[in-house]
């Protein structure tokens, strides 16, 4: 699924509607990742992770660190340490 680019933002909107975003909020070197949401008809499909994943790819391009202030994103990077640890910002 591709996500188009906004301020502060990825998400993916079908029919007008939004159904993916992930908001994040610059603090200096770093970013607070601070909401995720996914559509209850788009769920279970690892949605919410590609929208993390298309975050980090941006993240890393900029050279800044997570902050995971959203739940989502700190228990995701707290399962998956070997995938996101070289990104948060602890």
């Amino acid at each position: 699924m591709e996500f188009t680019k906004g301020d502060n933002r990825f998400y993916k909107e079908k029919d007008d509607k939004l159904v993916a975003e992930i908001t994040y909020i610059p603090r200096g070197n770093d970013v607070d990742v601070n909401h995720t949401f996914v559509d209850p008809s788009l769920r279970g499909q690892g949605i919410a992770e590609k929208l993390v994943d298309r975050v980090v790819e941006e993240m890393e391009k900029e050279g800044k660190k997570i902050i995971p202030s959203c739940p989502y994103v700190g228990k995701l990077f707290e399962r998956k340490p070997e995938k996101y640890g070289h990104i948060h910002a602890k």
